[in-house]
């Protein structure tokens, strides 16, 4: 009987769906880590919100909540600052991520764990995992997505994607790829095929 549940790293670039296809794999059985999510929950806490205000001032919050959008203004200006804030969140993401592997390790039900991490292989965060799936999306794709859910323009998603890997080199070292160019439903089919491969190894 198998007792390692696969662990699935989701690689993609910015806005390409890679949380949709996260979404898609939880829907098929698997168990979905946000990293994301997890982020969202450090910034609430006092001693997170305070180390990150003593780094990058009180400007980062509004009425004493850290705004994410005004946080990120700041942080993605220059290399520097980028390494303070993984330097501060980077950690405790890490600790919550492999609190939740062993959990849910655990669950029966669960046929894989499925990590959703913005910067998964810059972080090193892909030597966690036992395959790695590339979401692959079109430019323009992406850039309509940037406009419509972010409100960022062209400049603003190159100012992000600067301090990640790029595209060509994820893709390489992915083991599968799913295009998501098409509708859910065909993503959905991607996605079981692959579930399906590793359910047979």
């Amino acid at each position: 009987m198998k007792t390692h549940k696969p662990i699935i790293g989701i690689l993609g670039g910015i806005l390409s769906g890679k949380s949709t296809v996260a979404a898609e794999f939880g829907r098929q059985g698997c168990a979905v880590i946000d990293a994301d999510a997890i982020v969202g929950e450090l910034l609430c806490r006092d001693d997170v919100k305070g180390r990150l205000i003593s780094v990058f001032g009180e400007e980062i919050c509004v009425e004493e909540v850290i705004d994410r959008q005004r946080l990120a203004d700041i942080v993605f200006v220059g290399r520097q600052n980028v390494a303070r804030i993984n330097e501060i969140i980077h950690p405790l993401v890490f600790d919550r991520t492999k609190e939740l592997i062993d959990e849910y390790s655990r669950e029966g039900e669960k046929n894989a764990i499925v990590l959703d991490a913005p910067l998964l292989v810059e972080a090193g965060w892909s030597d966690l995992c036992d395959i790695l799936v590339f979401v692959e999306a079109p430019e323009d794709a992406r850039a309509r997505r940037a406009q419509s859910r972010a409100g960022w323009d062209e400049s603003q998603v190159k100012k992000r994607e600067k301090f990640q890997i790029s595209l060509d080199k994820k893709c390489k070292m992915a083991d599968y790829i799913v295009r998501n160019n098409s509708d859910l439903s065909a993503l959905a089919d991607q996605v079981a095929r692959i579930l399906s491969t590793l359910t047979k190894q």
